[in-house]
């Protein structure tokens, strides 16, 4: 009966894939009479014009330039850049000190104030340490070594070694 029972299953799969061959081939005659069918109803699509496709541009906010305009507004603003470089260079004649922060394992805030203050960066430890704790950074401290130097501001500094 076991023989029965398996030969009996395999006449089933094999009459099911038959007709699953038989729909799918079939269907497959149809799909060229749709296109020809779709093919006489097909609306044909206009490229819109420069001018339509700038006007859509702008009203989703967007800055169309032609090639012109771009190198008119790049070489502008490459000579606003060199007018303002020299004023600049006066002020990079100022030293700027790099100073490397080296926190370990159970350092607090007023350690690293401490620190700041020994390499002249801030100018009051205390007050360092009281902007941590007003921002609520000074469980944030992790131990790790930070580069900081003299042009950043306190917030900047603060940022930098009390990871946020």
């Amino acid at each position: 009966m076991r023989i029965n029972l398996l030969s009996s299953f395999a006449a089933g799969i094999l009459i099911t894939t038959t007709i699953c061959s038989i729909v799918y081939f079939s269907d497959k005659k149809d799909v060229p009479n749709a296109s020809a069918k779709t093919s006489e109803n097909q609306i044909v699509k206009v490229q819109p014009s420069e001018k339509d496709m700038k006007k859509k541009l702008v009203t989703k906010g967007y800055v169309v330039q032609t090639k012109d305009e771009y190198d008119k507004n790049m070489k502008a603003a490459k000579a606003a850049e060199q007018k303002q470089a020299p004023a600049e260079n006066s002020k990079s004649n100022k030293n700027v000190t790099k100073v490397v922060v080296n926190v370990s394992e159970g350092m607090t805030s007023i350690d690293v104030a401490n620190m700041l203050v020994k390499a002249n960066l801030i100018p009051n430890a205390l007050h360092f340490s009281q902007d941590i704790e007003k921002k609520g950074l000074d469980r944030n401290l992790r131990p790790g070594v930070y580069v900081v130097d003299s042009e950043m501001t306190s917030d900047q500094v603060i940022d930098t070694i009390f990871k946020k």
